[in-house]
Parts: structure tokens; C-alpha cells; sequence
């Protein structure tokens, strides 16, 4: 995420003191990734962020994997998870390998009664259905259906919805989620051929600062394991800070796709890249112009990655018997391409409504135990 922002009051040179109106000096923080080399953030609180009052045990929640190896096809039917009422237990997931796990949650009430901070992953949140506000340390982001929200790993948050009925396929990545390098020039602006620009982004603009202690229940993700932890002060007590680390969003909406006389390949969808896998965003689009175009794709023999495809909105021109919430699985190993008929019928037709998200592993991805559970079992046999 190579932009600047800054919130708040900051001093004019950074490893300074930072003076409190009524004595006393803020406390500096270095919030960074990849050690002293990646991007980072300063930010200044209240109190030191090092004050940890009672680490009251830890919960294994190891995802249980039901398949590790498979060259089957699936079509798991996402919105048979039901939905929970806490933000944490509602996250499901689905698929997993050593770079990603991807799932799905249905949470029916905000999380307002504990922090909670993922220390070994960055988070990617899509919301399909609901609305309401992502409120970090850094910030706070409105959010709303097709927002794509990214949490950098260590940032303490909560989440409020204005609704109970609240779906989202997110995605925990060991790895950092960039912007795609081919759409960035040598400084980390996004070129002109771009299909969005840092004018999209949703960055955060309230920034809400506590000057509190008691006893503030934070819950940390490490090492598949959630560990419930005491501070001394509240987690939101930053007065100001800067740098290039820090949660962001992005609608989908405003993705711009990329069309051609012929069909284009996937890369052109590309919303994130990470060194492990991609995000694509399939989005509204006019259909090929070439007097004899074949909008469907082409069949496509899966060899390097594993393509996890999450059904938004709209009729997917490639795919019959599709909904909203469905997730398609195409392992390497085996070709995928249009489902019977679908290629002749994409012929002459000018424009697609659909809508979807679309993660390419280039490990392959295990299923768990709870993604059996919604498993339609015959997926594989739908070319037939």
C-alpha cells in the first residue's frame, strides 16, 4: 500500500520528544513489517503500548482439515453458513494452505466488547451484505456491500454493523497484500493503465483517541491460536501518526475493467497481489468487440495455481447453476473452462452484470472439515 497518510498530531521530526499538553511526552511506536525494511507507520499514544495487565490463556483454533490432496472440482454453497453472533466465531474457514486461509462469516452483531488483533496475518475483508464502520487504532473506515477492507497485521480493531444481516468471504494472508506491481511505476504510484487509482481508496479519517485505563480485553491471533489478554490502557489511545502502514479499503465498484477486441486473460482483473496469491475482481464490463469474439474464456488448463472463484451478484456468463455466495474450486492438475452450452451462448451478447471475487493459490489449497459441510458433491460432474 505505498501512499502516505497521516491523522492526527504528530511532531515535526520523528525519535523526538513529543511533549502532553500537561507534562509529560507521548510515547512513539514503530509499527512495521518485514523487520526495519517493509512499510511502517509511527504513531503516538497516551500510554505505552507495552503494558499488559494478565494473559488469561489461549484457545486452539487450528482449521480442521478434512482433504489435503484432490484434484476434485467443488461448489461449496457459501450462504449455508449460518449465521453467529459474534464476530470471531462467525469467521468460518473454508480453505487453507501455508500462504492463506479463506473463509466465510456471517456475524449478526457489531464487536464492540473486546479488541482484537490478528498478529499473524494480514486480513482481507470482502463485504457482500451489511454495512458499518471498521474502527481501528489508526482510524476509522465507513464500509459497504462490495468493499474490499485490508487490516494490516498487529492493527487492533473492532467492527460495527448497522444490520444483523451481515456476509463476508475474507482471506488471512501470511504474506502482505500489495496493490498489483504491474500497475504501480518505480515510486509506487499507480499508472495511468491502471483499472483504479489512489483517488478509490477508502483511507481512514477518524481517528478516535482515549485517554483511559482499566481493564481492556484484547484478543490476539498467533500461531493458530487465540490467546485473551488484559491491557492497562485502552488500545485506541493514539493522538497522531504517519507513514504508509496502515487499513485501507476499496470498492469493487469502482474497479475499471480492462476489455479488448478479444477476450482477455485474468491478470487484467488483478485488484492484489501477494508473493503466494492474487486477487482478481470480476466486475460489469462490456463483452469482446471483435466481429467473431467468443466472450466465455477459453479452457484453461490449471497447471500452477489453485483458482477459488466467490459468486457476488449477477449472471456468471461461464458458469450455469451459479448463486449468490456460491464458491467454486478448481484445482491444478485439471483443465477448467465454460460449462456446456455457456460458450454458445455468450456469442453476440454485448455486456455482463456479473460480479465476483476470484483468489488464485499458488500452493494448493486443503479443504477443512466445514467446507465438506456445504459441499455440493457433484460439482466435478457438471461438464459432463
Amino acid at each position: 500500500m505505498p501512499i502516505y497518510h497521516k491523522l492526527g498530531k504528530i511532531p515535526a521530526k520523528k525519535h523526538t520528544q513529543f511533549e502532553k499538553p500537561k507534562g509529560g511526552l507521548f510515547y512513539e511506536e514503530l509499527f512495521g513489517t518485514i523487520g526495519f525494511d517493509g512499510m511502517s507507520s509511527l504513531l503516538y499514544h497516551h500510554h505505552r503500548p507495552t503494558q499488559i495487565k494478565e494473559i488469561l490463556g489461549g484457545v486452539d483454533i487450528t482449521p480442521k482439515i478434512a482433504i489435503e490432496k484432490s484434484v476434485q472440482s467443488r461448489k461449496l454453497i457459501g450462504f449455508n453458513i449460518q449465521p453467529t453472533e459474534d464476530y470471531l466465531a462467525s469467521r468460518i474457514i473454508l480453505l487453507a494452505n501455508k500462504d492463506v486461509h479463506i473463509g466465510l462469516a456471517a456475524p449478526t452483531k457489531s464487536l464492540t466488547h473486546y479488541f482484537y488483533k490478528n498478529a499473524d496475518a494480514d486480513e482481507l475483508l470482502f463485504i457482500h451484505r451489511g454495512s458499518g464502520k471498521l474502527r481501528t487504532q489508526l482510524g476509522n473506515i465507513h464500509f459497504e456491500y462490495g468493499d474490499y477492507l485490508i487490516i494490516p497485521r498487529g492493527m487492533i480493531y473492532q467492527i460495527e454493523f448497522d444490520t444483523t444481516d451481515n456476509r463476508i468471504l475474507f482471506a488471512e494472508s501470511f504474506h502482505p497484500i500489495y496493490t498489483p506491481k504491474r500497475y504501480r511505476n518505480h515510486f509506487g504510484q499507480m499508472e495511468e493503465h491502471s483499472p483504479f487509482c489512489e483517488r478509490d481508496y477508502k483511507l481512514p479519517y477518524e481517528l478516535e483517541t482515549h485517554d483511559e485505563t482499566g481493564d481492556f480485553l484484547i484478543k490476539i491471533k498467533k500461531q493458530n491460536t487465540l490467546h485473551t489478554t488484559v491491557y492497562v490502557a485502552h488500545p485506541f489511545d493514539v493522538v497522531g501518526w504517519d507513514g504508509y502502514n496502515f487499513p485501507w479499503g476499496f470498492s469493487i465498484h469502482n474497479f475499471e475493467p480492462i476489455t479488448g477486441r478479444i477476450h482477455q486473460p485474468p491478470p487484467v482483473h488483478q485488484t492484489f497481489q501477494t508473493d503466494a496469491f492474487v486477487v482478481c475482481s470480476f466486475c460489469p464490463r462490456l463483452y469482446d468487440y471483435h466481429p467473431k469474439a467468443i466472450p466465455a474464456p477459453y479452457n484453461h488448463s490449471n497447471i500452477d495455481s489453485d483458482e477459488m472463484i466467490y459468486y457476488v451478484d449477477g449472471d456468471f456468463m461461464s458458469r450455469n447453476d451459479i448463486a449468490q455466495g456460491h464458491i467454486t474450486l478448481h484445482p491444478g492438475g485439471i483443465p477448467h473452462g465454460p460449462h456446456p452450452g455457456a460458450m454458445e451462448r455468450s456469442i453476440g451478447k454485448k455486456e455482463t452484470q456479473e460480479l465476483a471475487v476470484m483468489i488464485d493459490t499458488f500452493r494448493p489449497l486443503m479443504l477443512t472439515e466445514d467446507a465438506l459441510k456445504i459441499d455440493d458433491g457433484k460439482y466435478f460432474k457438471s461438464w459432463l
